[in-house]
């Protein structure tokens, strides 16, 4: 999508940390950003730059309404707090469909490692049969399967796979929920793996800065397009640990193993505690997404110093005092790396 023209996104999720992480970019790029929200006056307070209309993004008509002249969709909405995927997931991405179809326009998709069992793994590629073991990953799986047979009917579609989502904003994520606590000085650490087992982060604003290059190679990607994010590689399970001691400030932060024989316990009375136990598989054996189908469109891929990614996670999800989250410094770092 170049020239000379100014371009329309419509975001769906925009108050999120995929969603906002895409609305910087987009608007760092120039383009017009339009978001659905069904309380524009708190939306707007979090990013009044852009065009916000009323509308919930399960009513079809509503989303079709505000696609209206848009040039992409992103569909970076889900349900909060994990909350009733089973009944919201697919319909809010059936309304994006539907949008896309009435107006010509690109759906972009943050997809993940769900969809994809344990019979794939180490290596995961973008041909990789899905076979998933869990409820949100079939959900995720049929995602999929929906947006490639729409990209049989003329709709164009982008998918860019990563691993576990942190950053700044980033609210429902395994480094927020899990190994630390938001709002509160970092005084130890929870890790859900194991030293010697390799697992694989992903930045939201890298992830953010791949997809605009994806955007932005236009009809040069296939119908339906699909890449995996290589991202933070943790090879022996310790790589991200040691960047919170470092950015922290203490070389001595106390690790506790996650309590995952707590899980099946303590998963009747919290649907977050259920969605992460049956999640834990992702976590016992190594994973690794290569990024050579992603390198060989865009370049060389985005990608911040860790310590960098971490200081703006922890700053942004208020663990560190007396400084102050710089959101556009890895949009920076990412841009001066492009080809």
């Amino acid at each position: 999508m170049t020239g000379k023209m100014k371009r329309t996104a419509l975001v769906l999720g925009a108050t999120g940390g995929i969603g906002g992480a895409m609305v910087k970019v987009l608007m760092a790029r120039g383009w017009h950003v339009r978001a659905l929200s069904r309380n524009i006056a708190k939306a707007a307070v979090t990013a009044p730059a852009v065009e916000w209309r009323q509308g919930d993004a399960l009513n079809a008509g509503d989303v079709v309404q505000a696609a209206s002249g848009v040039d992409l969709i992103v569909h970076a909405v889900n349900p909060p707090g994990y909350r009733n995927w089973e009944t919201l997931v697919l319909p809010m991405l059936d309304s994006t469909i539907k949008a896309a179809k009435s107006h010509g326009a690109t759906i972009l998709l943050p997809g993940t490692i769900y969809n994809f069992g344990p019979d794939t793994f180490p290596l995961l590629t973008e041909t990789s049969p899905q076979n998933p073991v869990t409820k949100k990953g079939a959900i995720r799986a049929e995602m999929e399967r929906r947006l490639e047979a729409v990209s049989r009917d003329g709709v164009r579609v982008i998918v860019l796979r990563a691993g576990d989502f942190f950053g700044p904003g980033a609210a429902n994520n395994w480094f927020s929920q899990g190994l630390i606590k938001p709002g509160k000085p970092v005084t130890s650490v929870i890790n859900p793996g194991r030293k010697g087992l390799g697992h694989q982060w992903a930045y939201l604003p890298d992830v953010a800065e791949t997809m605009m290059r994806l955007v932005e190679q236009g009809e040069t990607l296939p119908a339906f397009a699909a890449y995996h994010f290589q991202g933070l590689w943790d090879a022996d399970g310790t790589r991200m640990i040691e960047a919170i001691r470092r950015v922290t400030r203490n070389p001595r932060l106390k690790v506790w193993s996650f309590p995952w024989w707590l899980m099946p316990l303590a998963a009747p009375f919290a649907p977050l505690l259920k969605e992460l136990y049956e999640m834990r598989y992702l976590w016992q054996q190594p994973l690794r997404m290569p990024n050579n189908r992603l390198v060989a469109t865009i370049g060389s891929e985005p990608s911040t110093p860790i310590d960098d990614a971490v200081r703006a996670t922890l700053v942004g999800l208020g663990c560190l005092r007396g400084e102050e989250p710089n959101p556009s410094a890895s949009l920076a770092l990412a841009n001066s790396n492009r080809r």
